[in-house]
Parts: structure tokens; C-alpha cells; sequence
């Protein structure tokens, strides 16, 4: 019987201890296939798996109007990481990572990888974030992973910026280092120092990227196809290689400000691209044309659709979407215009400068450096040249920004032609001069005896005429009519006449020429400043019945660009009608198809007298052929039409340069103006001007040169 009972024991127990094994076997499947699911699709997935991969969509390219490329697409072959066939561990990411970095310096193309920016900064042995980095996009994505980690900031706003204390930062790095397999859980080492390092930064910068299965990770750039092959040489998971397009600039240093540059988006216009459905690594127009003109020239990206076996290898590969490549963009200016226009602006500025020097009087030009020069279509508002110097060259511009950013004194990343905002001089008087006509304030006959100094206001505020002042007491203009103040650049009859109008009715005359307003152009512009009563009661200060005189002539807080001053002239010529300036003239799909023709805009009008638009036009006649401007334009083949400007900046500058004028006289085509930082003398700056009459008209060259006297007043 004990026998028998020991027997039914052991099978009692080997009963218990089966039951036990199956239990467990049980447990382990459901673990496997509904507790441990994401375990089981990672890394015991049965069967294909289908992914997808952006295929970049190629970018439209820049031409003038004549159909000369001014930026193409240069096409080069890049290595990047795929997510979807990487090693699942943190081990074989690195190791991936180095394989790469060490086949290409092995074939002596090390260059081709750019060690990224990151955050984490030592000094003094501690660590602190960097505060520029933080406000870009990859700061802000920081921020939330660091949040996700269980980190606390300080501090933080609604707008995402969050402030981290400088205690907490070596810690937050130490979990970096963890996440991305550097370290183990103790802390010690898995790489040396500079491999630590390096796959810190690499891996980071991954990470800020979104590497994943819908967003490679381009780790080497500009890549040849031996590198390539080398790299597929060593049978490492993750590789892909892909055409990557590089903006070229084949005119370099020509029209750099006005084609603008691309770049990565920024944190500040995230929000905006995103909501138009652009992945955050997306290559943007930062500036200018490409900025401008984004809609037509970025495309849509294509899907890559790929199929893999469980062992994740490619089993298949088909383009599921294809890529639309952008539009081609034509811009309404002529490149050799523009380039023979940023000669003229160059030659006049040194040529000023160097005649100021021999002469030896001070601030009579000796510091010009810098101005701008915009030619436009009077009738249709189209652009045909933006100039600012200095410049710079695109094709060199990552290398040189730091030079560039920090010339506070030349400053040649302004864009002068549309950002630069200046005192118009004499310049405005064309424009009050109709203003007064059309009010009846005068007539074409009505004379004004200049006496010098006007004391309507006195004693208060007696203002004087420029060639009183010259001559010191000596000399005025005498009895003038409109025709006269305008060619000899009268302030005492503008004065007067400014005083009459009143500023309410000059400036709403002004706005309608554009002054002080957008002038339509589809590249990011100053409005510049209408002076006035509303303006000035804007800045908390007071507008005296003295400022309306200084108003009249172009001074007080009248501020205006270049291209609204070329605008006001083109809106008198065309009789009030103010029509857009547009710098775009057509685009066109990848099969050379138009799709859009840019049509002239009619953004305001006021209905001037063609008796009183006439009357002035003469006076500007006037001004190039008898006034002070005869000395440049003499037996000037055709006939034109000018108005010089001066400027006062302070009194250790000489003053600005300002020229205006259209051209041929009869029936205006273009209308140009140039602005000569500390230029001196209006007259002068007409020198650049002349020069691309020559080029418009085809007369020949007679460029700007040491035959220039710059003797002769003129304060206009």
C-alpha cells in the first residue's frame, strides 16, 4: 500500500509540475501575441512589411526675362540613414553611424559630412544649453523630449519657449548619452571619448530631425560614387542613397539681394509651413525671389513605397506617388541690365568718392560708400533693375556671413533698394508741385519773389532758401514761377506754396502717388514714412505749422525707398493712375508651359490735369538741359526729364545723393532713381543714372569717369 501510495504521490506531483510548465507556456503566449505586441512586430514579425519614404520633390529654377537662368539646380548624390532597415539596437545605430564616418574618411571624403550643431555647451567644467539654439525648431523639440523624459523646466511661455535651469543640464545630457547607448545604466563608458562624442552629436541631431520610417536622415552630403560603393560594400543595414538639388547662382554677385537665398525653416514660420503641409526639414525660400515666389517653385514630394521580409530585407520598391517638380519662375529684369546697372552704381559712388578726396573740402563726398539704384516700366510697373551696394556673392555666402552680418558700417546685407528709407530732398517737389496745381493753390504763370529767408512764422521759424544760405545772405532766386523753383530747386517758393496746401491736403495727394505705401512689389519692403501730423502724434511728439514748410521741400520725417521714389515719378507720368511694381513677369511648368503671366496692377489713382503734369515734366526738362544737372546730361542724345535731390544726414556726413529721372521725354518708358549715401551733391548721383540710359537706349558707353566736375551749387 506505501508503495502504491508513493506512486500516486510522484504522479500527483509530475501532474502539478506539467500543469505548472503549460501555465507558463500559456503566460508566454500571451505575452508574446497580445501583452508583447509591440515586441513581436519589431523584432518577430512574420511576413512583409510596407513602409514609405518622401521622395523630394525638385525645386523650379530663376530666369530674367529673356529667359537667361539665374538660378538652377545642381544635382549631387547623398547617403542618408533609413529608419526602416537601421539595427533596432542602440548598438547597431552607432555602429551604422561610425561604419559610415570611417569609409568616408577612408576615401579621403571626410568633407562630405558636417559635424551638426548642438545645444550642450562646457565651460569650466559645466554645462549649460545654448540659448540661440533653443529658439530654433530643434530647441523647441528638445524642450518637449527633455519634458517627455520627466525633466522640469523653470520656466516657460505660451509660445513654447521653455527656460531650463543650468543645475539640471549635465543630468538631462547623462540622459542623452543613456538613450542613444554611450553609457550603460552605471555610467561607464561604451566608446572612447571623441567616438562618444561624435555619436552624440550625430545621434541628437537625428533624433531633432524626427528620424524615423517617414523621414531619412541625410548623413553624408555631396557624396562620389566610389564613397557610395565603398559604403555598400560592408552589407550594413539602413543605407540609402538618394539625388539631392543644389541652388547654383550663375551670375554671382549679380542681383543677390533681389533673388534671395534657401534655408531650412525656421522656428519663427513653423507653425505657418506646417499648417501647408511641409515636413520640418523642408529646404524654404528664405529671401527675395525665392521667398516670394515659394508657391511656385518648392513642388510636392512623391512617396517611395518599399516592401521588406521579416528579416527586413527589400523585397520590393515602387513610387507610389510621384513627385511634382516646382515651376520655373521668370522675373521681369534683364541680367545684363542689372549687372550694367550695379557697375553704374559702383562707378558713381567711388567716383564721388575719389573726386571728394582730391579736392581736399570736407564733406563733400570723401565718405560715400554705399546707395542704391531702381529702374522701372512707367507704364506697366514692371521692375528692370534693383541695385544695392555694396553687395555680396550667393555663391559664397555661408562662408562669408559672419563678415558680412558684422559690417555695422557698410551694413551690405541691407537691401537698400527696397529696405534703405531716405529723406527724398528736392526730389518730393515734382509731386507738390502737381498737388498745387490741381488745388489752384497756383498756376503754370504764378511768381513768388524769393527774399531768402521765409518769415510767415517768424520769429519763431525762418527757414532759408538753400542759395541764400550759400551765399550767405547774398543771393536769392528772385521772382519764380514753377517752372523756375522746380529747375533751380527753389525752397522759398515751396515753402510758401507747402504752407498754402497744407500738410493734409500734400499728403493725400501723396498717398495716392504711393508715398509712405507698399509699392505692390512681391518682395518683403519698407513703406517708409509720410510725414505728417498722424505720424508724428504716433510717437507721442507734436507737429508745428513750421514742419508743414520743411515737409514741402522732402525733409522733416519724410523717409522713403528708392522704389517708391521711381514709383511716385511713374504714377505722375501716367496722369494719377499708381500702378503696381512687380517683379514677376511669368511662370512656367517643367514642361515650359505658362501657367501664370503676371498683369499689370492698378493699386490707386487720382486724376491729375495733363495741363499740370505737363507743366512739370517741362520743369524736369528743365532741370537736365539749363538746371544743375546740364553738366552731366549736355547734348545727351535724347531728351529726358531729372530732378535732383540733397539730403542732410547730420553734421559730421555729407549729405545724400538723390536723381530721378525719365526717359525718352515724349512717351517715358523708364524711370530710374539713384540714392548716394553721403553723395554730397544730388547732381552727382545722376552719373550712374546716365550710365544705364546709355545701356537701355543702346547709345553707347559713356560710362562714369574722371570727366565729372562736380563744381557748380546745387542743393535741390
Amino acid at each position: 500500500m506505501s508503495k502504491k501510495r508513493d506512486h500516486l504521490e510522484r504522479y500527483i506531483a509530475l501532474g502539478v509540475f506539467f500543469a505548472a510548465v503549460c501555465l507558463i507556456f500559456i503566460a508566454r503566449l500571451i505575452n508574446i501575441q497580445i501583452a508583447g505586441q509591440d515586441y513581436y512586430t519589431e523584432t518577430l514579425r512574420t511576413g512583409n512589411l510596407t513602409r514609405t519614404v518622401k521622395i523630394r520633390a525638385q525645386r523650379g529654377c530663376i530666369y530674367d526675362r529673356n529667359g537667361k537662368a539665374l538660378v538652377s539646380n545642381q544635382y549631387t548624390y547623398d547617403i542618408y540613414l533609413d529608419a526602416g532597415s537601421i539595427g533596432r539596437t542602440e548598438s547597431e545605430k552607432n555602429e551604422t553611424v561610425l561604419y559610415l564616418l570611417e569609409t568616408a574618411r577612408n576615401a579621403d571624403e571626410y568633407d562630405s559630412f558636417t559635424l551638426p550643431e548642438h545645444p550642450f555647451v562646457s565651460e569650466n567644467g559645466k554645462w549649460s544649453l545654448d540659448e540661440d539654439y533653443m529658439k530654433t525648431v530643434y530647441g523647441k523639440r528638445l524642450s518637449k523630449l527633455l519634458q517627455g523624459m520627466n525633466f522640469v523646466p523653470e520656466a516657460a511661455d505660451d509660445g513654447g519657449n521653455v527656460t531650463w535651469s543650468t543645475a539640471s543640464v549635465a543630468d538631462m545630457r547623462d540622459a542623452l548619452r543613456l538613450r542613444y547607448g554611450l553609457c550603460d545604466k552605471e555610467g561607464k563608458e561604451l566608446y572612447g571619448k571623441e567616438e562618444a562624442e561624435l555619436l552624440f552629436t550625430v545621434r541628437l541631431d537625428m533624433e531633432m530631425h524626427n528620424f524615423s520610417t517617414a523621414e531619412p536622415y541625410t548623413i553624408l552630403k555631396d557624396v562620389s560614387v566610389r564613397l557610395i560603393s565603398a559604403a555598400t560594400e560592408g552589407n550594413i543595414r539602413g543605407l540609402g542613397v538618394c539625388c539631392e538639388a543644389e541652388r547654383v547662382y550663375n551670375y554671382p554677385g549679380i542681383a543677390s539681394h533681389m533673388l534671395g537665398r534657401t534655408g531650412k525653416i525656421t522656428a519663427e514660420n513653423a507653425d505657418y509651413y506646417t499648417e501647408k503641409g511641409y515636413n520640418l526639414d523642408a529646404i524654404v525660400g528664405t529671401s527675395g525671389a525665392e521667398k516670394a515666389f515659394e508657391e511656385y517653385l518648392h513642388g510636392e514630394d512623391g512617396v517611395l513605397t518599399i516592401v521588406e521580409d521579416e528579416y527586413g530585407n527589400t523585397v520590393d520598391q515602387y513610387v507610389s506617388k510621384e513627385p511634382v517638380a516646382g515651376q520655373d519662375v521668370y522675373l521681369t529684369l534683364d541680367i545684363d541690365f542689372q549687372a550694367a546697372a550695379e557697375t553704374a552704381l559702383k562707378s558713381n559712388i567711388e567716383l564721388i568718392a575719389s573726386n571728394a578726396e582730391a579736392s581736399g573740402v570736407e564733406l563733400s563726398g570723401e565718405d560715400a560708400k554705399a546707395g542704391a539704384l531702381t529702374a522701372v516700366n512707367r507704364k506697366t510697373g514692371e521692375v528692370l533693375a534693383l541695385v544695392s551696394y555694396p553687395t555680396y556673392d550667393l555663391t559664397t555666402f555661408t562662408e562669408d556671413y559672419k563678415e558680412l552680418s558684422e559690417d555695422t558700417e557698410n551694413i551690405p546685407l541691407l537691401f537698400r533698394a527696397l529696405d534703405g528709407i531716405y529723406e527724398p530732398g528736392s526730389t518730393f517737389k515734382p509731386g507738390v508741385a502737381v498737388a498745387a496745381l490741381q488745388e489752384g493753390i497756383i498756376t503754370p504763370y504764378s511768381e513768388i519773389q524769393d527774399k531768402g529767408q521765409y518769415d510767415y512764422y517768424a520769429p519763431s521759424f525762418t527757414p532759408r532758401c538753400w542759395i541764400y544760405s550759400a551765399k550767405y545772405g547774398m543771393q536769392t532766386h528772385g521772382m519764380v514761377n514753377v517752372s523756375k523753383a522746380i529747375q533751380v530747386s527753389c525752397n522759398y517758393f515751396f515753402y510758401d506754396v507747402g504752407r498754402r496746401l497744407t500738410i493734409t491736403k500734400m499728403n493725400e495727394y501723396c498717398k495716392k502717388y504711393g508715398l509712405g505705401e507698399h509699392t505692390g512689389i512681391e518682395l518683403d519692403e519698407k513703406t517708409g514714412v509720410l510725414a505728417g501730423p498722424a505720424e508724428r502724434e504716433a510717437s507721442g511728439n507734436t507737429w508745428y505749422d513750421g514742419d508743414t514748410l520743411q515737409a514741402a521741400i522732402g525733409q522733416s520725417d519724410n523717409l522713403f525707398t528708392p522704389l517708391q521714389i521711381s514709383m511716385y515719378i511713374s504714377t505722375l507720368l501716367n496722369g494719377g493712375e499708381r500702378v503696381g511694381a512687380h517683379i514677376l513677369k511669368e511662370v512656367r511648368d517643367y514642361n515650359g508651359n505658362i501657367t501664370y503671366t503676371a498683369e499689370p496692377e492698378m493699386l490707386d489713382s487720382v486724376a491729375l490735369d495733363p495741363g499740370n503734369v505737363s507743366t512739370v515734366k517741362y520743369a524736369m526738362k528743365d532741370v537736365v538741359e539749363d538746371g544743375s544737372a546740364a553738366r552731366i546730361f549736355a547734348s545727351y542724345p535724347i531728351s529726358i526729364g531729372g530732378k535732383t535731390g540733397t539730403a542732410q544726414v547730420s553734421s559730421t556726413k555729407s549729405d545724400n545723393a538723390l536723381f530721378t529721372a525719365f526717359a525718352p521725354f515724349d512717351d517715358p518708358e523708364i524711370v530710374a532713381t539713384c540714392i548716394i549715401e553721403n553723395g554730397a551733391n544730388g547732381t552727382d548721383a545722376g552719373f550712374a543714372i546716365r550710365d544705364i540710359f546709355n545701356v537701355y537706349f543702346g547709345i553707347g558707353s559713356n560710362t562714369a569717369d574722371a570727366d565729372a566736375d562736380s563744381d557748380g551749387a546745387d542743393n535741390g
